[in-house]
């Protein structure tokens, strides 16, 4: 009872002969996504025993924890405490205590905080361990009936039209599925701008409260599902599995489809770096293949 208590309240006793005691560990927990009794016994016994429970949300993750009868302190770690509380938080696992870092809901890191402070711990020599659990990438993907391989996690779109574009751009030639989380006060604006920047005839499932009561896969097009969003209901927690394009043949285009492209894109006012970006991205090749094309011209 009392080294629990020790332990508890960050209480790092001296090993024998006096030496520095061992370094704790940072564990990383995934939590359910839903349904809580997708928590592991695993990850119940960690949130038990370790002195602090690091989340996002401490709001959140006290409901997991009161649940289970669970009275280990929280801290919030967030976007933008994150960097200031690395080095910290670093030193009390050093002093030897034990912390555990969950998300919200599912596996930590995943579009959540908490990469800062994995590799602080990397650096400073402090284990890093998982208890593994539930993920809504994994979870979408199983039950989407599209290739669950090879895949990108593209995580939360940007908020920003402009850099919405630029993204959906830079994959729209990936011959992957595409996993994406989607908010939901963004959802029909969101799955517009993936119909017109992939293609609205590419096959998508989005997956809706997974886990939970009244769990829901939507299957259609990318432009299908964007014209229920205008009319549907977004509650929820969603996940877009949006199926493998075409993969672009190359061969197609031309010496002089990749001049006209790049001084298109010129005639903009863009950089020449730049240029070359958008005509690549625009003819649906890579910026090597472009670069090969107008050798070619000289």
């Amino acid at each position: 009872m009392r080294k629990a208590a020790e332990r508890r309240a960050g209480a790092a006793p001296l090993s024998p002969g006096g030496r520095s005691p061992s370094p704790g560990t940072l564990w990383v927990v995934a939590t359910p996504i839903g349904n809580l009794h997708d928590c592991s016994p695993r990850a119940v016994e960690t949130l038990r025993r370790v002195a602090t429970v690091l989340a996002e949300d401490t709001r959140q993750v006290r409901k997991l924890l009161s649940h289970f009868g669970i009275s280990t302190p929280t801290k919030a770690l967030y976007e933008h405490n994150e960097e200031h509380l690395v080095p910290s938080l670093v030193a009390r696992l050093l002093a030897g205590e034990e912390l555990a870092l969950v998300s919200d809901a599912g596996t930590p890191l995943l579009s959540d905080p908490g990469f800062r402070l994995v590799r602080g711990c990397r650096k400073a020599g402090v284990p890093v361990l998982t208890v593994p659990g539930p993920s809504a990438v994994a979870a979408a993907l199983t039950v989407s009936g599209l290739p669950p391989i090879p895949f990108t996690f593209l995580g939360f779109l940007p908020p920003r039209a402009g850099a919405r574009q630029r993204l959906l751009t830079s994959v729209r030639t990936l011959p992957h599925t595409l996993v994406i989380f989607v908010s939901p006060h963004r959802l029909g604006d969101e799955l517009a701008a993936c119909a017109g920047a992939l293609g609205g005839d590419r096959p998508a499932a989005l997956c809706s409260e997974l886990t939970k009561l009244h769990e829901r896969c939507r299957q259609g097009t990318l432009a299908e599902l964007a014209v229920w969003a205008e009319h549907g209901e977004a509650r929820g927690e969603h996940t877009l599995v949006i199926g493998p394009g075409a993969v672009a043949v190359e061969a197609d285009v031309g010496r002089e489809d990749a001049r006209r492209a790049l001084e298109a894109a010129l005639a903009k006012g863009l950089v020449l770096a730049g240029a070359r970006r958008e005509a690549a991205s625009a003819l649906g090749i890579s910026r090597r293949r472009l670069f090969e094309l107008l050798a070619a011209d000289r």
